[in-house]
């Protein structure tokens, strides 16, 4: 059970987060592992200091998610933006790593799983990513899942992401949604998009042609008793997008690699993208940089829509 004197003597919310939530404003959260695990110094920080300004300037306040020295963070200053980006001990921090991170006064970066419960935690109802989590290829015989499925889908948030990242078996964790009653909307598309990519070759549940019906479906999910969250992807602008053929074989080649070095669990992900990075020559990141910029911008607008439903 929540102790909510203990919550909050080891939470701190900015003050512009906490004045937006008394005020029943939109607020946006976003997770914090992109920067520490998912990209290169400096692209990392400038990165997160640009979702935080598309964010502001689509007319929400952005509450940027970690946890340092133990302090759950909601709102990250600018020094702890460059902290998150720049130093190498911290850790990415899943569900089952979180009370470590407090007990122990640990510097932890949230993954879309724990990033989901530090946002229910402040009362905020949107999460913005790259790519979610999913069901890792091969997860037959190795059972990787990932926690941000369950978090997702046993808590009232709106996720907005590019889809599931490509390296995951994409259909299976389709099925894994579905199985747990996980809304799958695309934004202007009937196509599951593959992070890098527009389209898997997947169909999502439903296309959502405006923030505002997005918006008015989560609201009467929520206003329905129907708990548990919803997954908003947004494809890559066309101008961004990779070559399918191009970063399917950079994925395949990293694949190999990793099974070849034993990588595998919550080290496989960050491994895996940096190899893409590398055999792509950085085209990868790029896609990523302006895939998670253009969540940013679609994230923001729906949390107002969410924001004006609920007054």
């Amino acid at each position: 059970m929540l102790n909510k004197e203990f919550l909050q003597a080891n939470m701190d919310i900015s003050p512009e987060v906490k004045e937006a939530l008394e005020k029943g404003q939109a607020v946006v959260a976003l997770e914090s592992t992109i920067i520490s695990h998912g990209m290169p110094y400096p692209q990392n920080l400038e990165t997160a200091k640009r979702c935080e300004e598309i964010v502001r300037e689509n007319g929400a306040v952005p509450a940027t998610t970690a946890i340092i020295n133990g302090r759950i963070k909601v709102g990250l200053t600018e020094e702890e933006l460059e902290f998150m980006a720049t130093d190498k001990t911290i850790i990415k921090c899943s569900t089952r790593d979180y009370p470590m991170m407090v007990a122990k006064g640990l510097n932890g970066a949230t993954t879309v799983a724990t990033s989901i419960l530090t946002a229910k935690l402040a009362g905020i109802k949107l999460l913005v990513t790259g790519g979610i989590g999913g069901v890792h290829r091969g997860a037959q015989e190795t059972f990787d899942i990932s926690r941000d499925l369950q978090e997702l889908a046993t808590t009232d948030i709106v996720v907005v992401c590019a889809g599931c990242k490509s390296i995951l078996d994409i259909g299976l964790t389709l099925e894994y949604l579905e199985t747990f009653g996980v809304p799958v909307l695309g934004y202007q598309t009937k196509d599951m998009p593959a992070f890098f990519t527009e389209r898997s070759g997947f169909k999502v549940d439903y296309a959502m042609e405006s923030p505002q019906e997005v918006a008015s479906l989560v609201h009467a999910k929520w206003n329905l008793g129907l708990d548990g969250g919803v997954l908003l992807t947004n494809p890559i602008p066309a101008k961004d997008a990779m070559d399918e053929k191009v970063i399917n074989k950079a994925i395949e080649e990293a694949l190999v690699e990793a099974k070849e070095k034993g990588i595998h669990g919550k080290e496989a992900t960050p491994f895996l993208l940096s190899k893409v990075v590398e055999v792509t020559g950085g085209n990868s990141l790029k896609a990523n940089i302006a895939l998670v910029e253009n969540n940013a911008k679609i994230g923001a607008q729906v949390a107002c829509q969410m924001a004006k439903l609920n007054k």
